[in-house]
């Protein structure tokens, strides 16, 4: 009995820390993104993705400080020559969106390939089981990710794009969350990570759905007015949105599950790294951005 109020007590502790930290982070974020100019909340989004490639290194394999130093070079250098390929400028209202669209693209491309290593695993992870591999990995991620909400903000500089799309990953993550406890029975992916469960995924595609409702309102009210094509698409994108951001989050999973971790950091009290955070936000940007350019 006492153990039992222990840990109890200790997950009502780590509960309190991941609301209070969460709560934090995301008025950080809001006011970042709200508030900032373009080519600010370019170079923050810079900084926040090195910080994530530094866990990213611990995916790797890598321990030695010199060499997740090396990994976040290499992400920074992919970073810096991407300002003169997309035609980021201080002074700019605008990116190179042709060639924005060329590196989302890679990155829909890497994600719809995640599916098939995520089914394939173990057995197929000789394929993919080296650390040059998994860095390689880790760009094909994070850069298309960090090309997408840069794009966002450059399309509606009110920064009401990126909202929208944390806002549906959010949404469906809490719902799978909340449902997979509830009602999960059957595991969804247990080699990969035992604790996910399909009454989760259909949680968040039911809530995925629901939340999109608000969303068209928003959008036609303070956004841009949308035909019922579009809407509809909007809907689709919702569902897109729930896919992506499971096997965002199955693929971390992997990768942990591959170098014995529980965490990819210790940033956030009660919720490990900032990759833990936005693993699926990470694999929902390209093909959310995609769309938007399309809308716009």
């Amino acid at each position: 009995m006492v153990g039992m109020n222990f840990s109890k007590g200790r997950n009502n502790k780590v509960l309190k820390q991941r609301i209070i930290s969460a709560v934090i982070l995301a008025l950080c974020f809001i006011f970042v993104t709200t508030q900032s100019s373009e080519a600010i909340f370019t170079h923050i989004m810079t900084g926040t993705i090195l910080v994530v490639s530094w866990e990213w290194a611990a995916l790797v394999g890598l321990i030695k400080f010199e060499q997740k130093l090396g990994f976040v070079a290499s992400v920074a250098a992919t970073l810096a020559s991407l300002y003169f390929f997309l035609d980021i400028t201080h002074g700019s209202k605008e990116i190179n969106s042709d060639r924005a669209i060329i590196i989302l693209y890679l990155g829909l491309f890497f994600w719809l390939f995640s599916i098939y290593l995520l089914r394939g695993y173990p057995d197929n992870s000789k394929i993919w089981n080296h650390p040059s591999k998994i860095a390689i990995m880790g760009l094909m991620a994070l850069v298309p990710a960090w090309c997408g909400i840069i794009q966002l903000k450059y399309i509606v500089a009110e920064g009401d794009l990126i909202l929208v799309a944390v806002i549906m990953v959010a949404v469906a993550d809490i719902a799978g969350y909340f449902f997979g406890k509830a009602f999960g029975v059957v595991k969804l992916a247990p080699k990969v990570s035992p604790n996910k469960t399909w009454a989760g995924v259909w949680g968040a595609t039911i809530s995925g759905v629901l939340v999109c409702f608000p969303i068209i309102w928003i959008f036609n009210s303070f956004i841009l007015e949308l035909n019922y094509f579009w809407e509809a698409i909007v809907l689709l994108l919702s569902l897109l949105v729930v896919l992506f951001s499971i096997v965002g989050d199955l693929l971390e999973s992997m990768l942990k599950r591959n170098q014995n971790m529980k965490d990819s950091g210790s940033l956030l009290p009660g919720h490990g790294g900032i990759l833990d955070r936005v693993d699926g936000l990470i694999a929902v940007l390209p093909i959310f951005t995609l769309v938007m350019l399309k809308v716009y």
